[in-house]
């Protein structure tokens, strides 16, 4: 037995003991983000405006592509498996246009991320554009930031009933709206329309058009910042993304530190003080309500709305704009180390300006080469490659095939005169809106002929039939060839389809088997 005087004890406790532990989820802080203005702000309404106005309109817009096929401009056509895109239209088995367009979404993320950081969590994610959207109807209504809180904690009445009544009405008119406008790019928007004001459109139509609703109105009005904190999983991606020449929203503290809200007295009395007037200007305007001074944080998206609500608070003070700015980690620690000697002590404002109060020369700042490096070449590329891939691919695939399926049972059939016959389900695959006539040609197999079950067609190698537009047409073929021209138990031969007009051609090459006994 060890004497327990001769046994240190540290001073340690268990991080999950009773006494410590916290609670797996703790109930939500509402903010209250204050309206921002600013040149960031601006581009964000811009982009609001671009965003909403493609996703609510683009169903509405036309595109003539004759008599045979739908007008609307972008149609998901689920019950005819066609995806039709302006000018371009995509049958199932060329889904890999789309997984194409998806793998260049993904590289074009790592791109944009690795050069500005969360720009597109900040400008153009759906979730941030339909809280944008929802904040102006609660601006609107409720008033800016002060109004809202004091609003929020005072006591239920009928003013503020009526106020959250209306916001709340609006924010699920806006939610239907998102739905009814997804489900018109599935069908045609007008027919669609009035189908479903009319109660006659289908079950899934109004399915798809709630469920929608529920999820727009819960994740922009009432979850908000949650989504992006708790169930994307971006922000705990993104940082693989980043490196020291990203540029991301940074608080520089080099010419910021010590925060003072009484800058003149603290100067009088001989102490350093720095540019920040601890006014939480940042912290106010932030959608996600953190403060940037802390640094980068999981929850920062990136949206600079602290870098507009900073500049107005330096204009009003005198002081140069950028104390919060887009920079990289390699300026910033640069330019940290003037400010503290190397890392001798602590920062020192006025070891980076001069005299007169500029900025010292040697101040590093952001240069347009910087964000050019390997990683943002190779993004580059394979962007690129899958796009210039798709383009080619695109302007030269061909718009008729042929696809054979032989008869398994039986395999062939002898004929009362010796001959052996095969038989052949010949599918033509058309797939332009514009009715064909198409030739079909037996090559090789010497001395066989081929005849269209069910078609007047004369029996003899070639034959031509026309195709409807946009459709698949299958034939039933029996080929048949003359006992003694048979070289074999199993010969190959090739159909051969051809557009005169087009001069577009496919092949198949098939097999004909005989018996080993018609050699």
């Amino acid at each position: 037995m060890l004497d327990d005087r001769q046994t240190e004890r540290l001073e340690a406790e268990a991080a999950n003991s009773a006494k410590l532990r916290q609670p797996l989820y703790a109930a939500r802080k509402k903010i209250f983000p204050k309206r921002a203005t600013g040149s960031f702000r601006r581009f964000k309404w811009l982009v609001m405006a671009i965003t909403l106005g493609t996703y609510y309109l683009t169903p509405w817009l036309r595109w003539d592509r004759g008599p045979f096929a739908p007008d609307q401009a972008v149609l998901i056509d689920l019950a005819n498996r066609r995806f039709y895109v302006f000018f371009i239209e995509i049958w199932p088995q060329e889904f890999y246009y789309v997984a194409g367009l998806l793998v260049m979404a993904g590289f074009g993320l790592f791109l944009i991320t690795s050069t500005v950081g969360r720009a597109w969590c900040g400008y153009t994610c759906p979730q941030t554009v339909w809280v944008d959207l929802f904040l102006v109807v609660e601006r609107a209504i409720e008033g800016d930031r002060n109004a809202r809180m004091k609003l929020d904690a005072g006591p239920w009445s009928a003013r503020k009933l009526v106020l959250r009544t209306a916001k709340h009405f609006i924010w699920l008119l806006i939610a239907v709206a998102t739905g009814g406008a997804w489900i018109f790019y599935f069908s045609d928007a007008p027919t669609l329309f009035h189908d479903v004001f009319t109660g006659s459109a289908a079950p899934v139509a109004y399915i798809t058009v709630a469920v929608l609703t529920a999820t727009t109105y819960t994740f922009g009005g009432l979850m908000r910042e949650q989504i992006c904190t708790y169930m994307c999983p971006w922000p705990r991606i993104q940082a693989a993304m980043l490196d020291e020449s990203s540029l991301t929203v940074t608080y520089n503290d080099w010419r910021g530190e010590p925060r003072s809200r009484h800058a003149k007295k603290v100067q009088a009395a001989g102490q350093s003080v720095g540019d920040c007037v601890d006014c939480n200007a940042c912290v106010a305007v932030c959608p996600m309500g953190i403060d940037i001074r802390d640094g980068q944080q999981l929850e920062c998206i990136t949206c600079a709305l602290c870098i507009d609500a900073c500049d107005g608070v330096m204009d009003k003070l005198g002081k140069e704009r950028g104390l919060i700015s887009y920079a990289t980690l390699d300026d910033y620690n640069a330019n940290m180390a003037l400010a503290m000697t190397g890392g001798a002590t602590l920062v020192n404002p006025s070891l980076v300006r001069t005299a007169d109060g500029r900025f010292i020369d040697n101040l590093a700042h952001f240069q347009l080469r910087k964000i050019f490096r390997p990683r943002i070449y190779v993004y580059t590329g394979l962007w690129s490659l899958v796009g210039i891939g798709l383009l080619y691919s695109l302007m030269t695939r061909n718009r008729l095939e042929v696809n054979v399926l032989h008869d398994r049972n039986p395999q062939f059939v002898t004929l009362s005169d010796g001959s052996i016959r095969n038989g052949y389900t010949v599918k033509l695959l058309n797939m332009i809106p514009e009715p064909r006539t198409i030739v079909v040609t037996m090559q090789a197999l010497q001395g066989a002929d081929m005849s269209v079950v069910g078609d007047d067609i004369a029996a003899g190698r070639s034959f031509a039939i026309p195709v409807e537009p946009d459709r698949l047409k299958m034939l039933k073929i029996f080929v048949r060839q003359p006992a003694d021209q048979i070289h074999g138990a199993a010969q190959i031969f090739t159909f051969r389809v051809e557009d005169k007009a087009s001069f577009e051609s496919d092949e198949y090459t098939a097999t004909f088997n005989a018996p080993e006994t018609a050699r």
